[in-house]
């Protein structure tokens, strides 16, 4: 990252300018969006949902920003949900879902037309429904023909800035259907947390002590690798590849452990890892000491065998480095860190951070803050929302067009 980028992020007549549609704004909305939402859920009239009792199951049906509110509820429910809560991301149900079943469609426009066919089918089969989206659109008049439950959505700008007024009342909806226990303070909880990080990452706020700005320094230049180290930060990491990609227009690839060691692993040893010579140095902010086998696939006599399906392999593993060629882009390895996370999937993060340190791969650990589900995913979340768009404004980018999704959705509307 160059001066001048850094100087964009630090100068706040440049940041501004930068931002010409106010997505840090959206993004400082976050806190407000937990209340709001929130009461909006708790007022809504749930009596029928209620009445009917514990639903077989529950399917979330969204797309883009919208669509990750099902992650967020699932993750929040956590492995003891008696109810099974499912996502999907199209035009059609799963053929089993039916009239035993609740489906939430989730839209912050209300005009989603996947949402929408989705939501029409889930009518079609008798299931309950719910939807949550824009006020007078026409998912609000799909709910009211079907005199199904309805949760208003106030926008307050891009979906992508909508995660918790879309989030919130699912999780409030699913409390009040007694599915889980829910603490009225979490919410709060999640809302304070979020101002914290909100100050923390101001924009009159430097780099050297913005931690969402120095964040989107290390990144620039890099293909992150976002693992989440239980299923709540692997909808953080999957919410901030998707930040990624819409704000910044920045490619990532996001995992979890511990499937991530059993596929995503590889990597390491592939083109996009430095070569030998930088192998055998870590990064200053690696946080790691080389090791006797830096550059080396490790031996099964360093703690890391079982990480992969076919056990460790001695050798070199870098197919470029081997050929004295340079990787394209070097990658990063991003660990975002559950304070509730499996103990063995903690082991599988330690040794994970460390091959990829002795290869010469930088790696950067987030860690949740707090104790209630909301809270954690609140603290990761709101830092890389602000790290994604500071990423795009480093590098010259206007974080709020998303151009090719608006050039596919009038060519398919031209068909």
């Amino acid at each position: 990252m160059t001066l001048a980028a850094q100087e964009r992020l630090d100068n706040v007549a440049l940041l501004e300018a930068a931002d010409p549609s106010g997505m840090l704004r959206q993004v400082a909305s976050s806190a407000a969006q937990v209340r709001e939402s929130a009461r909006a859920a708790n007022e809504a009239d749930l009596s029928e949902l209620i009445a009917a009792g514990r639903p077989r199951a529950i399917v979330v049906t969204g797309m883009g920003g919208s669509g990750i509110a099902g992650e967020v509820l699932a993750a929040v429910a956590g492995p003891g949900c008696p109810v099974q809560v499912t996502t999907v991301h199209d035009y059609r149900l799963p053929g089993w879902v039916g009239a035993a079943d609740l489906v939430i469609a989730v839209s912050c426009s209300g005009a989603t037309e996947e949402t929408l066919s989705a939501a029409g089918e889930a009518v079609r089969r008798g299931c309950h429904l719910l939807g949550v989206g824009g006020l007078d659109s026409p998912l609000a008049a799909v709910a009211e023909q079907a005199r199904a439950a309805f949760i208003p959505v106030k926008p307050i700008g891009m979906p992508r800035s909508m995660l918790w007024g879309l989030s919130v009342p699912l999780v409030v909806a699913a409390s009040r259907l007694g599915l889980f226990d829910m603490p009225p303070e979490a919410y709060e909880a999640a809302a304070a947390e979020l101002e914290r990080v909100a100050h923390l990452c101001r924009p009159d706020s430097e780099a050297f002590v913005n931690p969402a700005k120095g964040l989107a320094l290390e990144l620039s230049g890099t293909l992150p690798m976002i693992w989440g180290t239980s299923s709540l930060a692997g909808v953080a990491a999957f919410r901030f590849a998707n930040q990624l990609y819409e704000n910044s227009k920045y490619p990532a690839v996001p995992g979890v452990l511990p499937e991530a060691n059993h596929n995503q692993v590889v990597v390491f040893d592939g083109p996009f890892a430095p070569e030998p010579e930088a192998a055998a140095v870590p990064g200053p902010d690696s946080g790691m000491v080389p090791g006797p086998h830096a550059g080396l696939m490790p031996g099964p006599d360093n703690g890391t065998a079982g990480l992969d399906d076919d056990g460790p392999t001695p050798g070199l593993g870098n197919g470029l480095a081997h050929r004295g060629q340079v990787p394209p882009v070097p990658l990063r390895l991003v660990l975002l860190r559950d304070t509730h996370e499996h103990p063995q999937v903690a082991r599988r993060r330690e040794e994970s951070a460390k091959i990829a340190a002795q290869r010469g791969i930088e790696v950067t650990e987030l860690t949740a803050v707090g104790d209630l589900p909301l809270e954690r995913l609140a603290s990761l979340v709101h830092l890389i929302d602000y790290a994604s768009v500071y990423l795009a404004i480093a590098g010259g980018i206007d974080p709020a067009p998303i151009a090719a999704i608006q050039e596919l959705k009038a060519r398919i509307a031209q068909e």
